[in-house]
């Protein structure tokens, strides 16, 4: 597992503050997890997750992240106050591993 990102997501849904932690699996997995409370498991295809209904702060701030640092160590916040437009600041992006 490579942990790919830290986000801080304050005001989410305008009430809730997040640390959501976000990992890169790099060794193929055989199953999918069982179903939890928060949903079902599932794997998409990078362009399938444009089409999936996610949540707005994850569509424009955290897939373009990823498309651009996966690779990489990324801490963000994003400030997800209702009355304004969301605001997405990255704190620190790691250097490429060789």
């Amino acid at each position: 597992m490579h942990l790919f990102c830290l986000v801080a997501e304050k005001a989410y849904e305008g009430e809730a503050h997040w640390l959501m932690f976000l990992f890169r699996c790099r060794k193929p997995i055989d199953a999918l997890p069982p179903t939890i409370d928060e949903g079902r498991f599932g794997f998409f295809s990078r362009a399938a997750v444009d089409a999936l209904a996610i949540p707005a702060t994850d569509r424009a701030a955290l897939w373009p992240i990823w498309d651009k640092y996966r690779d990489r160590f990324v801490a963000m916040r994003a400030d997800c106050a209702p009355d304004r437009a969301l605001r997405v600041e990255i704190e620190q992006v790691t250097p490429p591993t060789s």
